[in-house]
């Protein structure tokens, strides 16, 4: 099974929202019918960019990596599509 990371952004409001899921469209229609008390409020949602990983581990590593790191969300709300993380020293 594959795992994704994934990043949404609020179409009203300047919101960012980093997660995990084996489905990003699922996932993605949950966040936009309100589904998910956190991002309830700022609805509606659009993916902002999707990586994919082999196992659920790397997949939470990269996640917990992207929600820590106050430089990665600031590189991921002015240019997603081209932000690459630095290698982590975390084992994946």
């Amino acid at each position: 099974m594959k795992y994704f990371v994934y990043v949404i952004t609020g179409l009203r409001a300047n919101r960012m929202y980093i997660g995990m899921t084996s489905d990003v469209q699922r996932r993605l229609r949950l966040h936009n019918n309100g589904a998910t008390p956190s991002t309830k409020s700022y609805r509606p949602w659009k993916l902002l960019r999707v990586e994919e990983y082999n196992t659920k581990t790397a997949a939470r590593v990269r996640e917990l990596q992207l929600k820590r790191s106050g430089i990665a969300r600031k590189q991921l709300k002015t240019n997603p599509e081209s932000y690459v993380m630095p290698p982590s020293s975390s084992p994946v």
